[in-house]
């Protein structure tokens, strides 16, 4: 759920989404793979988490994934 109201606001994907946009700001075009290693050093995140985030920044038109790697979309 993007914005629940039962749950801590750290949990949601808009929150955790804002966590992956902001290593995506500093390192655009990087590995699939190697995104979720940097956001999970600084949040612990499942990877189903991720994907939905992924999910999310895609669907917004922020983010993208070509060949592999995830980029800010322009």
């Amino acid at each position: 759920m993007l914005l629940p109201d039962n749950i801590h606001p750290e949990n949601s994907i808009y929150y955790n989404g804002a966590l992956v946009l902001q290593v995506l700001q500093k390192k655009s075009g990087i590995d699939l793979i190697k995104l979720y290693q940097e956001v999970k050093q600084i949040k612990e995140m499942a990877f189903p988490v991720f994907i939905l985030c992924l999910d999310w920044l895609f669907i917004a038109r922020i983010a993208e994934v070509k060949e592999g790697r995830v980029e800010l979309c322009s």
